[in-house]
């Protein structure tokens, strides 16, 4: 089943490449397998989960819920096969353009794929503020990495995201303090036999979804081996405050699709210029801009003019 689509559409070539390549190794005859399955006419249809569409007065804690059960409902990719490509260096646009994507396949995904599909299936939600939170933990000699999605909505604190665990997941906006948010995933992260080494936390993403700016993934980078208990939460409270008058500035670093537009009006601003100080300098031989008048005017007059 995880060779064909939900919608029994097939997947794009690279995907099936590397899947063949991943059962290959598990399995001597997985080519054969694969091609065997995908021949199968009599396989039952998998029911492909439904895009959450939300009306105008639908409170945006009930629209997180559902977008968390559309992330849910695409599961958790087990495979050891990644579905879909994700380079944190790539513009939001082109981030968009695979949540897209992962809308029509409806894979399985992994944390970083739901934090794309969060952000994706929030953008319209503009009294929403969304950026992700990265954490490192430790258990028996290995090192493991996680991402969510932070939300903050009213100065409520939560998060979206998918996990192996479900309280390393979902967490409804009801935290009073970023703080607060990032100790009930340290709590998490202890019942399940984790220690929380790091967190990083970024600036909120833009909710332009063809803005060619890129997420930025790290602003505060948390080191709870140098952090006393009170110093990290002072940390994270001054990240809160970074987000808060980031925001209040307007979003901090102007978006560049809006510098674009700046530069095609700069030259126009720049040409109209001198035309308002030449006809301020010039408002009595007016007749400069029409060469018919220029010419019919006297000599003296002309002469005046170059003086």
């Amino acid at each position: 089943p995880f060779f064909v689509n939900r919608g029994g559409l097939p997947v794009d070539e690279p995907t099936w490449e590397r899947m063949w390549r991943h059962v290959g190794r598990i399995h001597p005859e997985g080519e054969r397998v694969a091609q065997r399955i995908r021949g199968a006419a009599d396989l039952p249809k998998i029911p492909i989960p439904s895009v959450p569409t939300f009306q105008p007065s639908t409170p945006i804690p009930e629209r997180l819920e559902a977008v968390q059960r559309y992330i849910r409902e695409l599961q958790y990719n087990h495979t050891g096969t990644q579905f879909f490509e994700i380079k944190k260096s790539r513009p939001l646009t082109g981030l968009m353009d695979l949540a897209k994507e992962m809308t029509k396949e409806a894979l399985p995904i992994k944390c970083l794929e739901a934090v794309i599909l969060g952000i994706y299936l929030t953008n319209n939600m503009t009294t929403l503020d969304r950026f992700p939170i990265s954490f490192k933990s430790h258990f028996s000699g290995n090192y493991f990495r996680h991402i969510v999605l932070g939300v903050n909505f009213g100065g409520r604190y939560g998060a979206l995201g998918i996990s192996r665990r479900e309280e390393l997941m979902y967490k409804a906006p009801v935290f009073r303090t970023l703080s607060e948010l990032i100790f009930d995933f340290e709590e998490a992260y202890r019942r399940c036999w984790h220690t929380l080494k790091k967190v990083k936390l970024g600036h909120c993403v833009s909710h332009d979804p063809h803005s060619v700016e890129q997420i930025e993934w790290k602003h505060s980078i948390l080191d709870l081996d140098k952090l006393t208990r009170e110093d990290f939460r002072k940390e994270l409270e001054r990240h809160a405050r970074d987000m808060r008058l980031k925001i209040g500035k307007g979003t901090g670093p102007p978006s560049p699709t809006k510098d674009r537009k700046k530069d095609v009006s700069s030259p126009q601003r720049g040409q109209a210029s001198p035309h308002r100080r030449n006809s301020r300098g010039d408002r009595r031989p007016s007749g400069e801009k029409k060469p018919a008048d220029s010419k019919a005017m006297p000599d003296l007059n002309g002469y005046q003019i170059r003086v």
